[in-house]
């Protein structure tokens, strides 16, 4: 008997990806892996509705989930290749570390401030043997096991901390928004050396440094 449910959700994954193409997104892996890893599946339940839009999601703590296109966007400027090691600073829903994992990681680092957020999203990923979430802040300087291939910033800095240049490995790269006068914008480190290259806008969190101690 043919799944209903499934075909229907199948088509809704589709619709969602073709809908970030008409946005000029066109890495075929990223959007590929966007299509695998569905985002309701990591949304909150009473907005899992909204699951299919570009617009970002309130998670439990005060945190969201970035917006699909931003995603895709960041995804897509980390270039990412089989087996490399990832550095993820906020880890959230878990959505972008599946997505990572989908893409190839070899190992993704995640660090989540929120006791509850990183609870919930390491339960979400049991399955993943290549997912390690700690709850940890990613602005400390003492950043766990560096040497990563890749960095990836679930939020905005107002410049590159020094520590996340001494995490990358020689030829690495990093992602992150960059504050400034004209606001937000998705930035790429291309070398632990370089200077930040300012890419499109984004709505992206200012990084907040320290510990939750309730949450």
């Amino acid at each position: 008997m043919i799944d209903l449910g499934s075909l229907e959700e199948a088509a809704g994954n589709a619709a969602f990806v073709m809908a970030l193409r008409g946005r000029g997104l066109r890495d075929t892996a990223v959007l590929r892996a966007m299509e695998q890893v569905t985002r309701d599946a990591f949304a909150p339940p009473q907005h899992r509705e909204h699951a299919r839009r570009d617009i970002a999601l309130p998670l439990p703590c005060g945190a969201s989930m970035t917006a699909p296109s931003t995603v895709a966007l960041m995804l897509t400027l980390l270039r990412l290749e089989s087996g490399q090691r990832v550095l993820e600073i906020g880890t959230g829903s878990g959505y972008v570390t599946a997505l990572l994992v989908q893409l190839g990681a070899g190992a993704v680092l995640s660090l989540e401030r929120y006791t509850s957020l990183a609870g919930a999203a390491t339960r979400r990923l049991a399955a993943l043997s290549e997912v390690h979430i700690v709850r940890a802040d990613g602005l400390a300087p003492e950043l766990p096991d560096g040497g990563f291939d890749r960095i990836l910033v679930h939020g905005s800095v107002a410049a590159i901390p020094p520590h996340w240049r001494a995490a990358l490995e020689p030829g690495g790269r990093l992602v992150t928004g960059l504050n400034s006068a004209g606001g937000c914008r998705v930035a790429v480190l291309a070398t632990p050396e370089a200077e930040p290259e300012p890419g499109a806008p984004a709505r992206l969190p200012r990084l907040v440094p320290g510990m939750a101690q309730l949450l």
